[in-house]
């Protein structure tokens, strides 16, 4: 097994996750296996329990793991399947130390950060490490594993203290340090500047780990003289130090480091037996970034939801619709919405606000209501669903947004009996669950490939009343998808209406760059106008085959040059 650690300096957020999956896409474009581990020094067990504006998006694993979003690009990058177990923590380290320790397993020995702790990291990694996350179930040969946070923190010491000592453990050929640093360019001189990076290094070198590539984040390429400083103060070779600049689109992060030779040098730091020829999977990587510049044609959303002040809350709802945007060639806007914002008591208070907010909805192509938690906002959301109803705009209601879009119909459109809305409670409802298609007419089971049924990861609380749904159907609003015991509503379709869809699950935790997820998808073809043209072919080509379907992988088969999406022209 390989280790590859990545490290992050200077600030927090700089991109440590997007470069642990860039190094983990060139690495399995070699036709290695490769899994990925995040590491948070938080004590929080896991990130169930974060706000979005806290933590981001808590994104949702097959096993129900609630994990930080960081696992969702290594998911998306890779094309893999993860385990909770995939995501670390303090919290989760220490509950496992202390079990241990009430049990007796460390017969009566004080129990200590050094070496209990530190054990207890390298064990978990190493085991962890071993996971196959392929659906060729192939027991993976790289492990990338990221350690969340700033070196120097003292929440991150016991983690840096246990791969000083993991590095000795698995010998030098099996492990190796990527530290990511800013290389920070002021606007008054231009000038890049070195000496964070330089401090940054100097710090992990004294808690006993050398970093083996530098990544130097910074806004344009970095200067030959800047990389050699970098180099002489850093103790690395020139060609260590890899430029990471400010990319149009993340899909082209994986080419850039494979421009700067950073497969050679693994090759030859970490001893893999890789052939070095042209990997197809990287070449669709270059054309899938290439297509995304080229786009001409815009298609707008509007993002209905709560969490609008950080992008971070809906990294994957963004992600998905991304994905989907670019299978129909078309350049995505994305219009954020406060909920809130379209409520009346918004008019009364900050007027300008509320006719922003009713602008931004009524000038997009299509209306989209995420996920969420609590009462805030609601009733914004719901006017929201109700303009799209009765506009005919295409509309994709995401779990709450599926439950509210329930709301507004049994407000709006029928007289609901009086019901215990008690009954309707329940646990959370985690990972990934099977939804039956009952309607053969349903648009989005032909979206999915006129499947009987998918397998979608749940975040949810709440259900619909399955004593109601005659009172619905009657009307119109069709619950086409239901669980295994047909207990559950977990797809709404409204008649008559250009694309009205509801899922109670998050498809988006599923979409691939280059395999949207068929909902989103769905609500992308509709906002272009291509939806009955694509459903009037047959849909050939489900947008959950666009990868090969012999390597159950992202790499491509050997005679396709172009990006297998669904023919739209």
């Amino acid at each position: 097994m390989k280790y590859i650690l990545v490290t992050g300096g200077v600030i927090s957020g700089i991109g440590k996750g997007i470069i642990a999956s860039s190094v983990g896409t060139i690495l399995k474009s070699c036709g290695l296996h490769v899994t990925a581990i995040k590491i948070d020094p938080y004590i929080n067990i896991d990130a169930g329990t974060f706000s979005p504006y806290e933590h981001g998006e808590v994104f949702v694993l097959d096993d129900g793991g609630e994990v930080d979003l960081d696992l969702g690009n290594y998911e998306r990058f890779l094309d893999i399947r993860l385990t909770k177990d995939n995501n670390l923590t303090t919290g989760k380290i220490y509950q496992s130390v202390i079990n241990k320790e009430r049990r007796g397993d460390y017969l009566g020995k004080t129990v200590q950060v050094v070496p209990h702790i530190t054990d207890a990291i390298q064990e978990w990694v190493m085991k962890q490490a071993k996971i196959p996350v392929d659906e060729d179930d192939v027991e993976p040969q790289v492990c990338v594993i990221e350690l969340g946070g700033t070196v120097g923190d003292i929440e991150s010491m016991p983690f840096i203290e246990a791969f000083r000592q993991f590095q000795f453990k698995v010998k030098r050929e099996n492990f190796c340090n990527i530290h990511v640093s800013l290389v920070p360019q002021p606007n008054s001189t231009g000038e890049q500047k070195t000496k964070p990076t330089q401090n940054s290094v100097r710090e992990l070198r004294g808690l006993g780990l050398s970093p083996d590539l530098i990544m130097c984040r910074c806004s344009t390429p970095l200067e030959t003289a800047v990389k050699e400083k970098i180099s002489m103060f850093c103790h690395v070779e020139p060609t260590q130090v890899i430029c990471v600049q400010d990319v149009s689109s993340v899909y082209k992060v994986p080419l850039l480091l494979e421009n700067q030779g950073v497969v050679s040098y693994f090759c030859q730091r970490l001893n893999l037996h890789v052939e070095m020829r042209p990997r197809k999977m990287l070449s669709k990587w270059k054309e899938m970034a290439d297509r995304s510049d080229r786009l001409l044609e815009h298609v707008s959303i509007a993002l209905v939801g709560k969490y609008t002040k950080l992008a971070d809350s809906y990294t994957s709802v963004i992600k998905a619709l991304e994905h989907s945007a670019l299978a129909v060639n078309h350049k995505l806007e994305v219009k954020y919405i406060d909920s809130a914002d379209l409520e009346p008591t918004t008019l009364e208070e900050e007027p300008v606000k509320y006719h922003e907010a009713w602008q931004k909805l009524c000038s997009s192509h299509g209306v989209l209501v995420p996920g969420g938690f609590g009462v805030r906002g609601t009733e914004g959301k719901m006017l929201a669903i109700n303009w799209a109803r009765k506009q005919n705009k295409p509309f994709l209601g995401v779990c709450l947004g599926m439950q509210l879009a329930v709301c507004e119909f049994a407000r709006n459109v029928i007289d609901m009996p009086e019901h215990n809305p008690g009954q309707m409670g329940g646990t959370m409802r985690l990972g990934k669950r099977r939804t039956i298609f009952k309607s053969s007419a349903s648009v989005l089971r032909k979206l999915y490939g006129d499947v009987d049924y998918v397998d979608e990861r749940h975040r949810h609380r709440f259900e619909v009343n399955p004593e109601l749904k005659h009172h619905f159907e009657k009307k119109g609003l069709q619950f086409v998808g239901q669980d295994v015991e047909g207990e559950r509503m977990e797809v709404i379709e409204l008649e008559n209406h250009c694309y009205f869809v509801g899922v109670q699950y998050h498809p988006e935790f599923t979409s691939r760059p280059i395999k949207p997820s068929p909902p989103y998808f769905g609500l992308l073809l509709a906002a272009a106008g291509k939806l009955q043209s694509y459903l009037s072919k047959g849909c050939r080509l489900s947008p959950r085959d666009t990868y090969s379907s012999s390597s159950g992988s992202s790499s491509p088969e050997a005679d396709i040059s172009e990006p297998k999406f669904p023919s739209l022209s």
